[in-house]
């Protein structure tokens, strides 16, 4: 397990990043709702927020141990971007990606929704993770790298 932190000066101010690799195992996907809960040390969050945050992260966490490598044996990729009005939560892995569908420049829709986005029962199986994370999140960016894997990129305004 690798975890570093980095901060960054920018145009919109000071932001703290926190990268942190863990192993493809469910046991490890509570690491990654530690080190957010160590961030609201730094920036207080209100509970509720928090919580809202963890069970976003527990199900983008989940879905890349669950679906990206076929016996566990792959890494995932959590990084932390903790900006002064926003939280920013990428979560990639090296697994096949979403596989034949291409979700790169689609919009989420709604599960009725009949134009040319992607669904969110289109993304997992049980199709309530993403759509968990949809309600809890202010932006949601999901993308397959060109080698394959999977990207999931989420924004909570503060």
């Amino acid at each position: 397990m690798d975890e570093k932190v980095t901060t960054v000066d920018g145009a919109d101010g000071e932001s703290r990043i926190v990268r942190l690799t863990i192993p493809a195992k469910p046991e490890y996907v509570s690491i990654s709702r530690l080190a957010l809960t160590g961030l609201s040390r730094v920036r207080p969050l209100a509970d509720d927020t928090l919580a809202d945050l963890k069970l976003a992260l527990t199900e983008a966490t989940s879905n890349s141990v669950r679906h990206a490598y076929a016996n566990g044996e792959g890494r995932v990729q959590i990084s932390f971007e903790l900006c002064e009005d926003r939280l920013i939560v990428e979560v990639s892995d090296d697994g096949p990606g979403f596989g034949s569908q291409s979700f790169e420049n689609r919009p989420l829709e709604s599960q009725g929704g009949g134009g040319n986005g992607f669904r969110e029962d289109e993304l997992s199986e049980g199709g309530l993770g993403i759509a968990i994370i949809r309600s809890i999140a202010d932006e949601l960016e999901l993308s397959t790298g060109p080698q394959g894997g999977s990207r999931l990129r989420f924004t909570k305004l503060l």
